[in-house]
């Protein structure tokens, strides 16, 4: 919620402490720039174990604006969000405002790093269309926020209701399942296109889609300064999410299916050459390794791994070569090592 004003949690790592494949601890000066650079967002499990990370404090005020707005299909929804894709990329940096559609409407959610009445008039001059009234709108603290945002996207009660502590819970046994994947769009989608996606939300197997806005900070920052290249040109990002409990069982594969079945319904209207993916929806419907001798197959890594990464691919495959040239760190989607004949300078 806070990339467009100053980018991702990656692009504000001054250090960490790693553990490589030869069992040493390293920092930034003794990794080396090479290595620093593809840990910051080349996935997770393909060139050392991270013990801790190092992070840039980014300033918040002491109180900022959230709001929620709900608007049914029958409340012009699909003019809403048509309209919404053209200008959420381009307001302020300051300004998250994503829409989430489910359950026959859309869920306007914004935060914005300053007081509601400037909230407001943002409003009332750039998405007048959206009828934001000043009752709509809370100041609350940053940490409050991240409660807030979680209830919004995941639970439909007060986010009142859920105290602060909830941020330390942690469980290594879920109740829920997810498949997710995800899409990057360049252009604005038409309104029939939108329209046609009621008919895809009304199914009892859906989840909901979150429409994400980039720009701001996003696209002043160069595709190659991190392995995430995903910044200026995109105007959002789109997540597919279907959720079932443990306990469902057999239903499992018609929420996989439904996922799949609208991702492809999706092609015509997202990016191209190639298809480009957020990494940390691991997708393994776009491929897996496959080992040649006794490393994984860079060929065969290229398919998934240029969707993740575009041209950082082989990049982050010359660091692998680098630093894990035996490729001990290894899983169904991690970086492959560059083989000699492909050269493996890195700048």
């Amino acid at each position: 919620m806070l990339a467009r004003e100053y980018g991702l949690g990656s692009d504000n790592v001054l250090d960490a402490l790693v553990v490589d494949a030869d069992g040493r601890l390293l920092n930034r000066s003794t990794m080396g720039e090479d290595h620093f650079w593809a840990i910051r967002g080349g996935g997770g499990g393909s060139f050392s174990i991270v013990l801790s990370w190092k992070l840039r404090l980014v300033r918040v005020p002491e109180r900022i604006s959230v709001f929620t707005i709900n608007r049914s299909r029958n409340q012009s929804a699909v003019d809403l969000i048509t309209k919404w894709q053209e200008i959420a990329s381009a307001l302020p940096s300051d300004i998250v405002l994503r829409v989430l559609v489910e359950n026959q409407q859309a869920r306007f959610v914004a935060q914005y790093l300053g007081p509601c009445h400037r909230l407001l008039h943002l409003m009332r001059t750039r998405f007048p269309e959206l009828g934001m009234t000043r009752q709509d709108c809370e100041e609350i603290s940053w940490i409050q926020s991240t409660v807030y945002n979680h209830v919004v996207h995941y639970q439909s009660i007060d986010w009142r209701s859920k105290p602060l502590e909830v941020l330390l819970e942690r469980t290594d046994k879920p109740d829920v399942y997810l498949k997710a994947k995800s899409d990057y769009v360049l252009e604005p989608m038409p309104r029939h296109a939108w329209e046609s996606l009621w008919a895809w939300i009304e199914k009892p197997e859906a989840g909901p889609l979150a429409l994400d806005p980039l720009e701001g900070m996003m696209g002043n920052i160069s595709p190659s300064a991190t392995p995430f290249p995903h910044r200026k040109g995109n105007l959002f990002q789109i997540e597919y999410y279907s959720v079932w409990y443990v306990n469902d069982g057999p239903s499992a594969s018609k929420h996989i299916r439904w996922v799949r079945e609208l991702h492809k319904e999706m092609e015509p209207y997202v990016s191209k050459n190639p298809r480009a993916v957020y990494v940390n929806y691991r997708d393994l419907d776009l491929g897996t390794n496959e080992l040649e001798g006794n490393v994984t197959s860079y060929a065969k890594g290229r398919i998934w791994g240029e969707k993740y990464f575009k041209g950082n691919f082989q990049r982050l495959a010359a660091v692998k070569a680098m630093v894990d040239p035996e490729d001990f760190f290894r899983h169904e989607q991690s970086i492959p090592p560059l083989p000699a004949t492909q050269g493996r300078s890195v700048i």
